[in-house]
C-alpha cells in the first residue's frame, strides 16, 4: 500500500522530493490555532492500513510538540498501520546533562515524549555530544542520518580549494570525516563560551588558511556568535571571506544577516530547517532510511535508555 507523508507546515518542499523517491503520496497537516492557544489538528480520512510518516521540524518545539502528539495519535484512530517521524532536526538536544543544580535534563524527557506516539524515528545528525547513539535515548527504533558525504560533495564541487574549519574541538572527528571526503585539509578552532552570546574564538596559525577559502562548518547555528566571532578572527589573520556550512539552521534572531555582515562570502545550509540559505538537500538519505524503517529492518535499540545522565558538566552549545 502506497505510504502517506503528513507534511506540517513549511516542510512542503523536503515532501515532495522525499514522496518521488518513496512512490509516496502526500498530504497537509491542517493545523488551526485558536484565540486562546489551543490547537485543531485535521487529518484526511484515508489512511487504513497504511504506514503513515509525519514529517516536520522541531526547530521551534514547543508550539509544536502537542500538535505532533495531536496527529500521531489522529492517524492512528483513522487507522494507520504505523506511524513513524521524520524530524530533520531534532530539539531538546543540547540539554543532555545538568549544568546547574536543579535544571531539567530535557535530552531524555523530550525523546520519551515522542516515543510515546510513534513506531520509529529518522533524523538528521542530532546534537549527540555527551550522549553515545540515540539508541541511549529512544526505545523505539532511531535512526541517524549523517550529512556528511553530501556536505563533503557540495564543498568538493563549490569550494574546490577549501580548507575546513571546525568550531571546537568536540567537532573533530566529524570535521575530519568531511574533510577526508572532500579530500581536502581542515583545522579546528579553539573555543570559549561564557554565556549563550559570549563566545570567544581562536583561530590556529596555518598557511594553508591564506592559500585556500576557509569553510567553516558547524552542526547548529542559533545565535550565530561562534560563527561570526571566527569570521572576525579570520578577516584579522588575513585569509579570504570564509563560506559557512551549517547542518541545521535555527537562526535566532536575525543570525542568519549578522553572520552575513560579519563577512562571510556564503552561508550555505541543509534543509533539515526550511530557509532561504537551503543548498543541500537531506531527501535522499531521510527516504531510503524511511524504507529501512518501515520495513521493520531496524530492531530497537539495544542498551539502557538514557534516563539519568551522568555525564561531564560542561557548557551547552548554541
Amino acid at each position: 500500500m502506497t505510504p502517506l507523508i503528513l507534511v506540517f507546515p513549511g516542510m512542503d518542499a523536503l515532501a515532495t522530493e522525499m514522496a518521488g523517491l518513496l512512490g509516496a503520496e502526500t498530504a497537509a497537516v491542517d493545523l488551526h490555532r485558536f484565540p486562546d492557544g489551543e490547537s485543531l489538528v485535521t487529518l484526511p480520512d484515508t489512511m487504513t492500513g497504511r504506514n503513515v510518516i509525519i514529517l516536520t521540524t522541531l526547530r521551534d518545539p514547543d508550539p509544536l510538540a502537542l500538535p505532533l502528539r495531536f496527529t500521531a495519535a489522529t492517524a492512528r484512530e483513522l487507522g494507520a498501520a504505523r506511524v513513524g517521524l521524520v524530524a530533520p532536526y531534532l530539539a531538546y538536544m543540547r540539554q543532555d546533562t545538568r549544568f546547574a543544580p536543579g535544571q531539567a535534563v530535557t535530552a531524555p524527557l523530550f525523546a520519551r515524549y515522542l516515543e510515546d506516539s510513534f513506531d520509529w524515528l529518522v533524523t538528521a545528525d542530532p546534537h549527540l555530544h555527551r550522549i553515545p547513539s540515540l539508541g541511549r535515548l529512544f526505545g523505539i527504533p532511531a535512526i541517524r542520518v549523517q550529512s556528511a558525504p553530501l556536505i563533503a560533495d557540495w564543498i568538493s564541487r563549490e569550494v574546490p580549494d577549501a580548507v575546513i574549519l571546525g568550531p571546537d574541538s568536540e567537532s573533530q572527528q566529524w570535521v575530519a570525516e568531511v574533510a577526508r571526503m572532500a579530500g581536502r585539509p581542515f583545522e579546528v578552532l579553539s573555543k570559549v563560551r561564557s554565556g549563550d552570546r559570549n563566545v570567544q574564538v581562536s583561530v590556529p596559525e596555518s598557511e594553508a588558511l591564506t592559500q585556500g577559502t576557509p569553510v567553516i562548518l558547524d552542526d547548529i547555528a542559533s545565535s550565530g556568535r561562534t560563527m561570526i566571532r571566527a569570521i572576525e578572527r579570520l578577516a584579522a589573520a588575513g585569509t579570504r571571506p570564509p563560506v559557512c556550512v551549517v547542518i541545521h539552521a535555527v537562526f535566532a534572531a536575525g543570525a542568519h544577516d549578522e553572520i552575513l555582515a560579519a563577512g562571510a562570502a556564503r552561508v550555505i545550509t541543509t534543509n533539515s530547517i526550511p530557509h532561504p540559505s537551503n543548498a543541500i538537500s537531506l531527501a535522499e538519505p531521510l527516504a531510503a532510511n524511511c524504507i529501512q524503517a518501515m520495513s521493520g529492518m531496524v530492531g530497537k535499540p539495544t542498551g539502557q535508555t538514557s534516563r539519568s545522565p551522568n555525564m561531564p558538566t560542561t557548557e551547552p552549545e548554541t
